[in-house]
C-alpha cells in the first residue's frame, strides 16, 4: 500500500510541473518531455518495489521495442498496473485515456502535456491514434478493454486492427503472465496477497496491418488466449 502511495505522490508532483511545461513547450517537445518523464517514474516505482520484495517484474523482453517508430502494442489485461509494466519499458509509447482523467484537474496535467489519446468519440479516437503513430510513436492497447476478469481472456474489441490499418503500422503482441491476483478486477488496493507478486512479460506474435479489422481482431484474440500461461483464475506451470 505504501508503494502505491508513493506511485500516486510522484504523480501528483509531476502533474504540477506538467502543469507549469504544458503552455511553454512546444507540442512535440512538451510530447518527448511527457512520455519520457512518465516511463522513468513508472520504472522507479519498479525499482522500489523490486528492492522491498514486494512486486517484481520481469520485462526486460520490450527493450528491443524502446526505439522503434509506429507500432501498436497490444496485450492482454490482468492487473491495473499492466499499463505501468509496459511504458516503463517503452518511452515513446501513448496510452488511450478516458476523457474524465484527461480532464482531472489533480492527473490530468501529465497526460496532456505527453499527449495522450482521449477515448471519448470512436473516430476521433482512432483519428487521433493514427496521427500519432504516423508521426513515429508507439501505442499502448489492452484489446480486453477492461482486466480480465474470465480464463483466460476477455473478448477484444477490434479498434487495435482498425487503427493499425488506417495508420499502416503492425501490431506486436505482448503476453502478461502471473498467478497473482493483485489489483486484479475487484481486487482492493489495500489487500495484499501473497508476496512477491510476480509478473512476466514477454513477446509474442507480430501482426501486418490488415484489410479487414474484425477478422484480425478474431484472429489476435484466439492468440493472445493461446498463449496466456498464467492466471489468477486458473494457475497453471509455464511449460
Amino acid at each position: 500500500m505504501a508503494l502505491l502511495l508513493s506511485l500516486l505522490i510522484g504523480s501528483l508532483l509531476w502533474n504540477a510541473l506538467a502543469a507549469l511545461l504544458y503552455p511553454l513547450l512546444p507540442r512535440a517537445r512538451g510530447l518527448v518531455v511527457g512520455r519520457a518523464a512518465i516511463s522513468r517514474g513508472y520504472g522507479l516505482f519498479w525499482l522500489m518495489t523490486g528492492a522491498t520484495r514486494m512486486l517484481q517484474l520481469h520485462a526486460q523482453s520490450l527493450d528491443v521495442l524502446r526505439e522503434e517508430r509506429g507500432l501498436i502494442v497490444v496485450a492482454n489485461h490482468p492487473s491495473m498496473l499492466d499499463a505501468v509494466m509496459l511504458v516503463a519499458r517503452l518511452p515513446r509509447a501513448a496510452c488511450i485515456m478516458k476523457a474524465n482523467l484527461v480532464n482531472n484537474p489533480l492527473l490530468g496535467a501529465a497526460v496532456r502535456l505527453a499527449r495522450y489519446i482521449r477515448n471519448d468519440a470512436t473516430f476521433s479516437m482512432v483519428k487521433r491514434a493514427v496521427e500519432d503513430l504516423q508521426a513515429g510513436g508507439q501505442l499502448v492497447l489492452f484489446p480486453e478493454g477492461t482486466r480480465t476478469t474470465r480464463w483466460p481472456l476477455n473478448p477484444c474489441h477490434s479498434a487495435m486492427s482498425l487503427i493499425a490499418s488506417r495508420a499502416g503500422v503492425p501490431i506486436q503482441t505482448v503476453i502478461i503472465d502471473t498467478d497473482s491476483p493483485y489489483l486484479g478486477k475487484g481486487w482492493p488496493a489495500w489487500r495484499l496477497p501473497r508476496l512477491p507478486a510476480v509478473f512476466t512479460v514477454r513477446l509474442g506474435r507480430r501482426f501486418a496491418p490488415s484489410e479487414d479489422p474484425a477478422a484480425q481482431q478474431r484472429e489476435i484474440e484466439a492468440y493472445l488466449a493461446s498463449e496466456v500461461h498464467l492466471s489468477p483464475f486458473k494457475p497453471v506451470a509455464v511449460p
